[in-house]
């Protein structure tokens, strides 16, 4: 099983463990990881957005052009921004960080 860190809000770290082809979102959830999700997956919100380390992001799949058009929506976005419930958890992905942004954009609240 791999490892991944999540980084809060306020810098604080948290390591957990990351079952393999689990996505971010399903292991924040998890952990109790305050990532919203509001889609609960399906690439129609931007709520799970997370922003990868730069050297972890190099090693990621590219995103998809869905995900990419519901980054465009998120608060904060930056060049290494994904959102986590398109990211599963592979073996090369031992060791991941992610941070979350400072804040979310729910358009079903907004």
């Amino acid at each position: 099983m791999s490892k991944m860190t999540f980084i809060d809000r306020d810098g604080n770290e948290l390591t957990v463990e990351a079952p393999l082809g689990d996505t971010i979102l399903d292991i924040a959830h998890a952990n109790d990881i305050d990532i919203e999700g509001a889609c609960e997956g399906c690439i129609a919100c931007s709520t799970c957005h997370v922003v990868v380390e730069a050297e972890w992001y190099k090693k990621l799949p590219a995103p998809s052009e869905d995900e990419e058009d519901m980054l465009d929506l998120a608060f904060g976005l930056t060049r290494t921004s994904r959102l986590g419930c398109q990211i599963e958890i592979t073996n090369e992905m031992d060791g991941l960080r992610v941070q979350l942004p400072s804040e979310t954009r729910n358009m079903l609240l907004d």
